[in-house]
């Protein structure tokens, strides 16, 4: 009767047994395995702060990729976009262009986009607006600033400037996007709001306020105005930062 292949063949006696004669019941761990730890434990005592933006990119690909080393996907990345915020603000289309980058990746990188813009949305949301201020230009940064198509949100408050609403009421292409007094007056008296807080962004990452910036917001504040609603502010958020039409003596 033959040994099957399959069968281990045990040393006669007298004869020594190497270890490479044994069959080995684990193999080595990838190397990028111990990387992942290290980078959570300095994560963990550090904090984001203590790591560059091509870490934090790792450790979010992590559940994405679970059998690569993605240091090279995330360091392309960050090249691409330019930082981690604005990787993970890109379409998931532009995302998908990276060499390497699968859609399950993709998705994780929006999910964790979609935690942080919910984070700061909650910090506003029935607080009163304007002694919020810091608070609500760092959430309207986060849900525009990084657009590749300019927006243009409103955001609804009552009596007592509390924040009540949170609406884009269009978006449109690269530098221009329709605006339509009638209708913010309209959905301002359909949620019972006293006052608006315009909000848009310019893609280009420049948020001086233009010509046509200047002339709609007075159509705006004119609309309002006639029914009793107060326009507080209008701001234009940019990737450089953002400007205040009221701090700039235009409304």
């Amino acid at each position: 009767m033959t040994a099957s292949k399959s069968s281990r063949v045990l040393p006669k006696a007298g004869t020594s047994l190497h270890i490479s004669d044994v069959e080995q019941p684990f193999e080595e761990a990838p190397h990028y395995f111990g990387h992942r730890e290290r980078l959570r434990q300095r994560f963990l005592a550090g904090g984001p702060e203590a790591m560059p933006d091509y870490e934090l990119m790792e450790l979010a690909l992590f559940a994405a990729i679970p059998r690569r080393d993605v240091k090279p996907l995330a360091k392309a990345l960050i090249a691409r976009f330019g930082g981690f915020a604005e990787a993970i603000a890109a379409p998931r289309e532009r995302l998908l262009e990276v060499e390497g980058m699968s859609e399950s990746a993709a998705v994780q990188l929006k999910i964790v986009a979609a935690a942080a813009l919910r984070l700061s949305q909650t910090r506003v949301l029935g607080r009163p607006a304007l002694s919020s201020w810091a608070a609500l230009i760092d959430y309207c940064a986060a849900a525009m600033a990084r657009s590749p198509k300019e927006e243009f949100r409103i955001l609804f408050l009552d009596r007592k400037n509390v924040l009540v609403a949170d609406e884009v009421q269009s978006s449109g292409t690269i530098d221009h996007t329709p605006v339509y007094p009638r209708e913010i007056v309209k959905r301002a008296l359909e949620l019972g709001a006293s006052a608006v807080i315009l909000v848009h962004n310019h893609p280009s990452g420049d948020p001086t306020p233009s010509r046509a910036d200047i002339e709609m917001t007075r159509d705006v504040a004119a609309a309002a105005k006639a029914l009793r609603i107060a326009v507080h502010d209008h701001v234009i958020v940019g990737r450089s930062g953002h400007a205040s039409f009221k701090a700039l003596g235009l409304l």
